[in-house]
């Protein structure tokens, strides 16, 4: 098996395979004494970074709130592992060097403008409703789909398929189905 596609790019085979290994490798190492195995996912690290940056204003909140002395913020393994992809995305964009900065991408360029600001106000707005969106359905898609399908559970195929479907959706939405020549 190849490791780079013909353009430099990963061989989505290979990625795959290692994404696989990263969950099982995941799975055997944060199973817990209590014999609690700890699944990949990432949306809660953002709700406890949340709750880290609310709590030198508004201490009583937070240990009033029923969700916060459930999920009380602090330091685990899932900060761990959203460092680790910021990391591995920037790894893997310089080892393929496909590493570029750019404010505004081309296709967003094509049918909305080049303004910074709009660019900016669409990648927050579209993550707070993805943050929203994972926090009602209480997991992300790694969670969700990754660990989710790794599991065969049911809910992990339907979370995928709502996922992946969604995004259809919305892309074809925001980008008027245009196709790529």
């Amino acid at each position: 098996m190849k490791l780079k596609t013909a353009d430099g790019g990963w061989n989505p085979y290979f990625a795959g395979a290692l994404l696989g290994v990263l969950a099982i490798m995941s799975t055997l190492l944060t199973t817990n004494i209590m014999n609690r195995t700890r699944y990949l996912g990432a949306s809660t690290t953002f709700v406890r970074a949340a709750g880290y940056l609310q709590k030198p204003f508004a201490a009583q909140r937070l240990e009033d709130n029923e969700y916060y002395r459930s999920t009380a913020p602090r330091l685990d393994w899932q900060y761990m592992l959203v460092i680790g992809v910021l990391f591995g995305a920037l790894a893997g964009s310089l080892t393929d060097k496909s590493f570029k900065k750019e404010s505004v991408p081309p296709i967003w360029r094509e049918r909305f403008g080049s303004s910074v600001g709009k660019r900016a106000a669409g990648a927050i707005g579209g993550g707070m409703l993805a943050m929203v969106g994972a926090r009602m359905a209480d997991g992300c898609p790694s969670g969700h789909g990754l660990s989710g399908m790794m599991q065969l559970s049911v809910s992990g195929f339907v979370a995928l398929a709502c996922f992946f479907g969604s995004g259809i959706i919305v892309a074809h939405f925001l980008y008027g189905g245009r196709k790529n020549d």
